[in-house]
Formats: structure tokens, C-alpha cells, sequence
């Protein structure tokens, strides 16, 4: 028993003043069924990814998935939250429905809209994602708690700025090649690495160019029971899949050692038989730049201090043996909350089944996928592969 990929659909991310959460859901719904080659009626359960917290008005949004098409309707839908890995956290709800026998089609909804509301406001939905009383009660935003991390990052291993500038030059270098990413500029390694203007420091060591994007976008997946994928042109089965949870206060965890997505990683590792270098492609949650340099030594690419050494060495760029984040990852791509741990599965899958594009890695046979919720509370490791 096991679960497959077989269609999927994506929005392009940014700030989409035409479209609202309902569109944006719409969409792609109808998208992904479209190129599963299935009819609506067909799918026997709906889960969307959402944050909201405030973004849209819509507090009930797991029907609006309904309003695609009327073959929906009567469908158990839900809407699943799990920080900036709900998105992920749908998935594997739907993966859990069908391994139980629930369901044999299922249908997996990411969506946000973001920019709606002022940038204050967004900095204070995305802060209650936090511990509130020891982290945002204090004043202490998203962009502070990560800066708190490279600065302990700093303070033990030595300044990495230029590690974070080639984190970010490279990610914006890959997202060019992205036709649905929200900046699809190189600004090139100077550019990052130099505090001005147009770069500046956001929360010390981190500049804004260290910070990924605010966006508006939407993602869809359809999964199948395994049994029944030999019935679809295209098949991408999750081998393995893991989810760890880590205490929610920073207060109670050593931020450096990125212990849950550290553990993650070695679940999903052990379950799909295979190792780290094994992998053709990774996307992961790169939220801020430090947050990709800590996945590098929490996937056990390189020791605690020595993530940068990938980076010199080429390992990580988009040619090198293991390519991290070939979309540009959420710095150059864009994060819709909800959209993110989706739209990674759907590039993932694109790329498994050679069509990524321009952005495609040669060759490309197993991915992986870290999506994260918060400092590394929510942790969600996938290891993909073509089954057809």
C-alpha cells in the first residue's frame, strides 16, 4: 500500500491583485483535475492548506474548494493549519485517509492571500505563529527570531554573512528559471551580500535579501491509492514521508541544532531506504537564508559549522550533485503560507517526471521535500520518487 502523485496545477506567486482566496482555490482545483485526467465526482476527499490567521475573511474555507466544480459537492473537505507547513500537513492528511482505506483519490488544496492586508498586519499573523507569551508578546517577529538564530549562528561558528548572500544569489539565480516565480531576477552575490538601500538589514545579521517574500498563490496536488496509479499517465510515489513536532517555546530548544528537522530527515532517510546523497534534488523551506545553510547540516550534507562548504563547493547550485531549492525556493519563488509545503510537492513531482522546464535537473530520479512550520516546530520530510 502507498500513495501516488498523479496531477497537480500552480498559480504563479506574488502579489495577485486580481484574484482572491476563492479564485486562487478555484484554479488550481480545477487545473489539477484536469491534468490528473479524472472528473470531480471522482475524488472522495478534499483537504486544504491554509493559514489564514487573519490574511482573508474567509474562516471557513475548506468548501470553497467546492465552488470548482459541482461533481465536489458532497465531498468531505477540511482545511488543515499547521504554520507555514500546513501545506504539507494537508497532504499527509490525505496520505493517511487513503493508507487507512478512506479514500483511493483524494484532492490536496495550498492556498494564501496575503496581501490584502498592510505589512504590519502581516508581521503580526505571521508572529502568532510564534510562542506568543515569551516570543511575540515581547515585540519579537518572525524576521527577529531567525536573526536571533544566524546571530547564535554567528556567534559560535563565525560570521557567515557571505554564506547567507550566497544562499540567497543563489536561490534568486535559480528562480529565474521559475515562470511562477515572484521575482525571477538574479540579483547576483554582491548585490546580497552588502547592506544598502535597497538591501537593508531587516534583523541583524539578516538583510532583506535573507528574507523570503510575502505572497499570494495557490498549489494542488491529486493522490491516489498505489494500487490504482498504473490507470494514470503520470505516477510520483512518496516512498517515504515523516513529520516531527518539536516544542513550540525557543526558550526549550537549542535553535542551532534544527533537532526536528534533523530528526525528520532521518525518518524519512531510514523509511525510503536510501541516503542524503542518494537524492537528485531537494526543495526545502528556505523561510530565511539561515534556514536553508541549517537544512544542509540537519539533512547530514555537512557537520554542525560546515554547511557553507557546500556552497563553495558547488554541491548545492543548480549543477552541482545535489541541487537545493532548483525553483529558488520560497526567497525567489514567493511563500503563500499554505501554498508552500504544496507547490514543493508539485515541483518535485515535475521534476521526477522531467517536466520542470528550464528549471529541470538531468537525470533527476529521487526528491526530497523539507517543509517547516515556525523555528523548526512543525517539520515535514518527503522523499519522492516515479513509479510510471
Amino acid at each position: 500500500m502507498g500513495v501516488c502523485i498523479v496531477g497537480w496545477a500552480h498559480t504563479p506567486f506574488g502579489r495577485l491583485d486580481t484574484q482572491d482566496l476563492e479564485s486562487l482555490i478555484v484554479g488550481v482545483t480545477r487545473e489539477s483535475i484536469e491534468h490528473a485526467g479524472i472528473t470531480a465526482s471522482e475524488v472522495e476527499g478534499i483537504w486544504l492548506g491554509q493559514l489564514n490567521g487573519g490574511f482573508s475573511p474567509e474562516i471557513f474555507a475548506s468548501s470553497l474548494v467546492l465552488q470548482a466544480d459541482e461533481g465536489l459537492r458532497w465531498k468531505p473537505a477540511t482545511r488543515v493549519e499547521n504554520a507555514c507547513a500546513s501545506g504539507a500537513a494537508a497532504l499527509y492528511a490525505a496520505c493517511d485517509a487513503i493508507e487507512a482505506g478512506r479514500a483511493r483519490i483524494a484532492l490536496v488544496v495550498g492556498a494564501e492571500k496575503m496581501t490584502a492586508v498592510s505589512g504590519a498586519e502581516t508581521t503580526r499573523i505571521l508572529g502568532n505563529a510564534s510562542y506568543v507569551k515569551e516570543e511575540a508578546a515581547l515585540g519579537l517577529t518572525f524576521p527577529g527570531i531567525f536573526g536571533q538564530i544566524a546571530q547564535a549562528y554567528f556567534d559560535r561558528y563565525g560570521d557567515h554573512s557571505a554564506t547567507l548572500a550566497h544562499i540567497a544569489a543563489k536561490n534568486h539565480a535559480n528562480g529565474v528559471r521559475n515562470p511562477w516565480a515572484q521575482m525571477r531576477k538574479d540579483l547576483g552575490f554582491e548585490f546580497c551580500n552588502t547592506v544598502s538601500d535597497r538591501n537593508p538589514l531587516v534583523a541583524t545579521p539578516l538583510r532583506k535579501t535573507d528574507c523570503s517574500l510575502v505572497s499570494d498563490g495557490a498549489a494542488a496536488l491529486v493522490v491516489v491509492d498505489s494500487s490504482i496509479a498504473k490507470q494514470f499517465p503520470r505516477a510520483i510515489r512518496l516512498r517515504s514521508r515523516a513529520q516531527v513536532n518539536d516544542f513550540l517555546p525557543m526558550s526549550r530548544r537549542d535553535a542551532l541544532a534544527f533537532e526536528g528537522p534533523r530528526r525528520a530527515w532521518g525518518e524519512a532517510l531510514s523509511q525510503a531506504g536510501c541516503k542524503v546523497t542518494d537524492l537528485s534534488l531537494a526543495e526545502v523551506h528556505d523561510c530565511f537564508t539561515i534556514a536553508e545553510l541549517l537544512s544542509y547540516e540537519a539533512m547530514g550534507l555537512a557537520a554542525p559549522g560546515q554547511g557553507a562548504r557546500l556552497l563553495a563547493d558547488g554541491v548545492v547550485h543548480a549543477h552541482g550533485s545535489l541541487p537545493i531549492n532548483p525553483s529558488g525556493g520560497l526567497k525567489a519563488k514567493g511563500h503563500p503560507i499554505g501554498a508552500t509545503g504544496v507547490s514543493m510537492h508539485v515541483l518535485a513531482s515535475m521534476q521526477l517526471m522531467g517536466e520542470a522546464g528550464d528549471m529541470q535537473v538531468p537525470g533527476a530520479s529521487l526528491a526530497g521535500v523539507f517543509n517547516m512550520g515556525g523555528s523548526a516546530v512543525a517539520s515535514y520530510v518527503s522523499v519522492l520518487e516515479r513509479q510510471r
